[in-house]
């Protein structure tokens, strides 16, 4: 029986991600409300209430649609935030900037060192990101196809996160700051207060995804409900503290937000600021804790 229970659930997410497909090449056609409630049943697999949204998943959903700050675009603007944060928390957290053009085309690649990061300053999701170990290994002709294709994808059309709607599309690149395992430290932050550090590591091999409580305790949920747990025991960072305090203060005044850091022996480096995390639909394992992390999004605080 239980064979068979995997089965149709396997069955129903394929549909769903099939008509989720169908939906988003069609996206143009749907005003916002009405697309994302179709969107979310398909991925989802429930209704969306809109009236009274219970799980983390869904008051994504609603914060796409009600919680318009123009500010939000510089935020995330690959960019333009480098400056909004340098004035926050200071220069020493932002990763140095090698050069900013318009189009693949502008690009002076003698110019650029061995190493580098290249990433577009509209992407979300990763999308947009190229990183160059050594360059003459590099690709650049199928990374120039690549940021083409990229400058012509409507982001914001296909999950409606508004915020990237508006950006100014620029190529930016970036100093490489190590050699080693890097991993990310994600704060996911509520009302100011960076409630859980997500930590992604393995990237060079097989990506792994664990979550800590702000005290540094392992959880035992998934989200992405699809990434399995780090085999390495991850030991706190040092400085710890100090990116808790730098996720506050990026993240004040601000029903919920995700403040992400890097953390290279102690030094600390700003990554980016994500409104939107898998954009609302990457589900929890065991299912209880979407209800959990939506508790913790106080919209009548804010919107009332």
């Amino acid at each position: 029986m239980s064979k068979l229970s995997t089965a149709i659930k396997l069955l129903k997410g394929n549909i769903g991600e099939f008509c989720a497909s169908l939906l988003q090449n069609l996206s143009f056609l749907f005003p916002d409300k009405l697309y994302l409630t179709l969107l979310f049943r398909c991925k989802m697999g429930y209704w969306i209430d809109w009236k009274n949204p219970k799980t983390f998943s869904e008051k994504l959903q609603w914060l796409k649609l009600y919680n318009r700050k123009p500010e939000y675009t510089t935020m995330v603007d690959k960019y333009a935030v480098k400056e909004y944060v340098a004035k926050l928390i200071g220069e020493e957290y932002i990763i140095p900037t090698l050069g900013v053009w318009d189009t693949p085309e502008e690009i002076n690649w003698d110019e650029l060192p061995n190493q580098f990061v290249l990433k577009t300053t509209h992407g979300g999701g990763g999308n947009g990101v190229f990183i160059c170990r050594d360059k003459k290994k590099f690709d650049i002709e199928n990374v120039k196809i690549k940021l083409r294709y990229f400058f012509l994808e409507k982001s914001y059309s296909g999950l409606r996160e508004w915020p990237y709607k508006n950006i100014k599309r620029k190529i930016l690149v970036e100093k490489y700051i190590t050699d080693e395992d890097l991993k990310d430290y994600k704060f996911f932050c509520f009302d100011g207060i960076a409630q859980y550090c997500q930590v992604i590591s393995g990237r060079n091999q097989i990506m792994c995804i664990d979550f800590f409580d702000r005290n540094w305790v392992h959880q035992d949920f998934h989200e992405p409900k699809y990434y399995p747990f780090s085999n390495e025991k991850l030991t706190k960072p040092l400085n710890y503290e100090k990116m808790l305090d730098i996720a506050s203060i990026l993240s004040q005044g601000i029903p919920f937000v995700r403040v992400d850091l890097y953390n290279l022996r102690g030094k600390i480096f700003f990554g980016e600021i994500t409104f939107f995390p898998t954009s609302g639909f990457g589900g929890f394992t065991p299912e209880i804790w979407d209800y959990r992390f939506g508790s913790l999004v106080k919209l009548k605080k804010y919107f009332t």
